[in-house]
């Protein structure tokens, strides 16, 4: 083990100017309710690890022989352990084992004063979070535990929100609402909010964000949870077989119709009709649609009376933006009025990266003990992976993260570490074209013109995927960026960025 101070004087968390540097902000009251544990048999470094951190107020509790540290950990639990790789007799490897077969959450770094790469394999394998090598910065340690200490508070709120979900839900995988992002909170507590009316609701958002989860969460939620949720997808099917499916047919309506059969809005009466892709139903059908929402009569395909009277809650959905269709005149605007009595907005995954490490650990843990059972070992994923599944554009939304982690849940061997190349994504997505369509003719424009359009476009989508990775936090998106907050501020100024509309934190 490396002698002397491992941790260098004159370096602290703050900047000349007094800007903090730790790039994740942690509330006083989180850092006193951690508890740390240092183990190292270099007596000025541990106490050196222990005044920094102290100072930022963390309960820190520090030991120096190994025995005693797998006695300790053994007895009591720790959300975060630092620990020297070699130590003798009792190696930090052994202690790292011993914490992790007491407390799988526990966050263990390992320190090492002789780094390798087939040490620090052979330490992240056997379980540890991440490696600390020696000597290291006062600075470099505090951003290393702000780091664990955020990842400790993800994982707790993943805990409360599952345990939460399962009270609410009966543990139904369906309702599974899991995410942190202000965005999308806003969202599932609209959903809970209206629930338990009779209120219409249109469920807007991308393709994959979760739209019929949602419907199901409002329908689970209501005094109609009793009665079933019949779900169709207006694109699915076409406008004559779409027809008698909502609304049923008379024996003899059409070829092949040898008898009554009742539609789908007679089948959810006293309970919910979630319509999927509203937008993709015809304008005839819209306006059938329409007087069973006012008066609740029903009329099947081929029938000259009234069949029967329903009492439905509708839900609905779409990928496209609703006033729009209204204008182009593909959906009409009092349907629009009756269906959208409570719009709730989903958004798109890329929006929330800060959700990614909860949803990615969830599946990961659902079709691990799905394909494998729980008698294997389960993955876990690096940060490194982490961070790669948040830097990505994720096109397809939840329901396309969800595909990547049932793929990963796959081909992974038993308590294997998964690393950013172990990942099953593909770049085989053909590029999306810039915006404004001017891409074709740029190459037809004067040099110097062309130049500073792309460079316009590129400055502009560039900012726009950095402070979503950043969550955005501005002084997180300027440390990523390698630029100064001044330098982002002009820039998003420039692109037309309001920061009074992004729900920025004051990270000043």
């Amino acid at each position: 083990m490396a002698t002397g101070a491992a941790v260098r004087d004159g370096e602290r968390g703050t900047t000349a100017d007094g800007e903090s540097r730790d790039p994740l902000s942690i509330s006083p009251e989180v850092k006193a309710n951690l508890s740390l544990l240092i183990v190292d048999d270099d007596r000025t470094l541990r106490e050196g690890c222990a005044s920094v951190l102290q100072m930022d107020g963390f309960n820190v509790t520090t030991l120096g022989r190994g025995d005693e540290a797998v006695d300790l950990v053994k007895r009591r639990r720790f959300d975060i352990v630092l620990v020297d790789l070699y130590m003798t007799p009792v190696s930090g490897m052994e202690i790292l084992k011993a914490t992790l077969e007491s407390s799988k959450d526990t966050i263990v770094v390992v320190m090492t004063g002789n780094p390798s790469v087939t040490t620090s394999i052979e330490a992240l394998r056997a379980g540890a979070w991440d490696y600390l090598p020696k000597p290291f910065s006062a600075t470099h340690l505090q951003v290393l535990v702000g780091r664990a200490s955020h990842a400790v508070m993800v994982a707790r709120e993943t805990r409360d929100l599952r345990v939460q979900l399962s009270k609410q839900s009966g543990n139904s995988d369906k309702l599974t609402l899991l995410g942190i992002s202000p965005s999308f909170r806003k969202a599932v507590d609209l959903a809970r909010k209206v629930a338990s009316t009779d209120a219409s609701v249109m469920i807007m958002g991308e393709s994959g964000t979760g739209k019929e989860v949602i419907a199901q969460f409002i329908h689970a939620h209501s005094r109609r949870a009793s009665r079933p949720m019949v779900p169709i997808n207006c694109a699915a099917l076409p406008e004559g077989l779409l027809e008698s499916e909502l609304f049923g047919h008379r024996k003899g309506a059409f070829t092949g119709a040898d008898r009554d059969k009742p539609g789908l809005l007679e089948i959810a009466n006293g309970g919910t009709l979630f319509l999927d892709e509203l937008t993709e139903m015809s304008l005839p059908l819209q306006a059938k649609l329409l007087r069973v929402i006012q008066d609740g009569v029903v009329r099947r395909v081929g029938s000259e009376k009234e069949d029967a009277v329903v009492d439905v809650r509708f839900l609905s959905a779409t990928n496209r933006v609703p006033q729009e269709c209204v204008t182009k005149g593909t959906l009409r605007e009092d349907l629009l009025y009756r269906l959208r009595v409570v719009p709730i907005h989903l958004p798109p995954l890329r929006k929330r990266p800060e959700d990614i490490p909860l949803l990615a650990n969830h599946f990961l843990t659902h079709y691990w003990e799905r394909h494998r059972g729980t008698s294997e070992a389960q993955p876990r994923l690096s940060e490194p992976a982490i961070e790669f599944l948040r830097s990505r554009p994720w096109r397809g939304n939840v329901r396309e993260l969800q595909n990547v982690i049932e793929q990963l849940s796959v081909l992974t061997e038993p308590g294997h570490l998964v690393l950013p190349e172990d990942v099953p994504i593909y770049d085989d997505v053909v590029p999306e074209p810039i915006q404004g369509g001017f891409m074709p003719n740029v190459m037809h424009e004067p040099f110097h013109v062309a130049k500073d359009k792309l460079i316009a476009h590129f400055e502009k989508e560039y900012l726009g995927q950095l402070i979503a990775r950043a969550g955005s936090n501005m002084s997180k998106a300027a440390r990523l960026a390698n630029i100064d907050r001044t330098t982002l501020y002009r820039l998003m100024e420039k692109h037309g960025f309001r920061r009074d509309e992004m729900n920025v934190p004051n990270d000043e």
